[in-house]
């Protein structure tokens, strides 16, 4: 019995020492984490455990204005039990630009930060528009291997900054939210994101079809990056978050202090009001105060699919719909949801823990309930 327990305990240890050399060591880090959190998962406030770049909010900060009938309809019995069971912490209805609701849950307030996860995504796209604007980047056909040789050759020769940002890569990759043995664990947790990126192949022919993987908008990123020659907290600190009058500092992760890269896919943390800004950016065709920040056919191409089979995703927006009107938003892990609607002048806000199950193409029935409430509620506005 005791020479069957030293095999088992020796081929343990091997097993362990196998894997700490291996490609997979990460996992202990993952572990570590877990042990460290008490989570098994990303969640809200895990912006405290890892490092962060400072986004510097605005010299000049603009409160968003309150609506005549700010808080005065009532959220539905519906919408209550939505916010209850789906554990939401905070939720805002924006009616022409003025605050008509707001409400924070579990101790969260107008100025709690919380991460937004895949929200962070519409913001690397915004920049994206950006960067081509400025002429750091040609256009959506510019080619990867341009900034890195790694995606030079073979299937990879063809792949575009406009097939990152529309999810139609070809990426070896897999979009799984746990502690498995995948790339996305991998991701939230290196050290060194260029890295791992690097080494990832493209497996099938880019450009092609849509298929969700948050590799390519850290790939993107990092195109972004090296095309602007500065860090992209600073480049969206610089070109939106300050002149969009951004009240508080926002933080984005980085993989480590060492290498310094922001998670592109993810991790923007900030507050519910601040959050909102892109909406009304992207709600007003780029213009802020009068300023054109981002061009209107960007933000036109963007909202709209690249693809006929997959109405649901543009260019790192995900679409939505109400009746006979489009709309668009920002989506992240869990239910972070800031969503548009032009032409009703409505942005939703939604930030919570959890998301429920997924109700069709466009997003869960909760994602539906969201944008049902706002609706509702701007029909109850009384008209001056």
């Amino acid at each position: 019995m005791k020479k069957i327990l030293r095999y088992t305990l020796g081929a343990i240890l091997l097993f362990l020492l196998v894997l700490y050399i291996s490609p997979y060591n990460f996992i202990f880090i993952a572990a570590k984490q877990a042990i460290k959190t008490g989570r098994d998962t990303a969640f809200l406030e895990d912006y405290q455990y890892f490092d962060n770049a400072v986004v510097k909010a605005s010299n000049s900060p603009e409160e968003w204005p309150k609506h005549a009938q700010y808080n005065s309809i009532p959220l539905s019995n519906k919408i209550t039990e939505v916010h209850k069971k789906y554990e939401s912490v905070a939720f805002l209805v924006i009616h022409k630009d003025s605050l008509l609701h707001e409400s924070y849950y579990q101790d969260y307030s107008d100025t709690s930060k919380s991460n937004s996860f895949s929200v962070a995504k519409s913001f690397v796209s915004a920049m994206l528009g950006k960067a081509i604007d400025q002429g750091h980047i040609e256009s959506l056909d510019q080619k990867v291997g341009d900034y890195y040789p790694e995606f030079s050759k073979g299937l990879a020769a063809d792949l575009t900054v406009g097939d990152l940002s529309s999810m139609s890569t070809g990426l070896d990759w897999n979009e799984k939210y746990d502690l498995s043995i995948n790339g996305m664990m991998e991701a939230y947790i290196t050290p060194n994101l260029d890295k791992l990126m690097l080494n990832r192949k493209i497996v099938t022919p880019p450009g092609e079809g849509f298929v969700y993987y948050s590799g390519a908008t850290q790939l993107l990123g990092m195109v972004i990056k090296k095309a602007v020659g500065q860090s992209l907290s600073s480049y969206f600190s610089e070109n939106f978050w300050q002149p969009m009058g951004a009240v508080e500092d926002a933080l984005w992760q980085v993989d480590s202090k060492e290498n310094g890269m922001e998670k592109a896919y993810c991790c923007f943390a900030t507050n519910a009001k601040d959050f909102a800004r892109m909406g009304k950016l992207y709600k007003d065709h780029g213009k802020w105060n009068g300023e054109q920040l981002l061009d209107s056919a960007f933000i036109a191409k963007s909202t709209q699919p690249r693809f006929e089979d997959s109405p649901e995703y543009g260019y790192g927006w995900w679409l939505a719909q109400y009746k006979d009107e489009n709309g668009y938003a920002m989506r992240g892990h869990l239910g972070q949801y800031i969503i548009v609607f032009p032409e009703s002048d409505l942005i939703i806000v939604r930030l919570g823990r959890q998301k429920g199950p997924k109700k069709d193409r466009f997003g869960p029935q909760s994602f539906h309930d969201y944008i049902q409430e706002g609706f509702e509620m701007i029909a109850n506005v009384t008209q001056p």
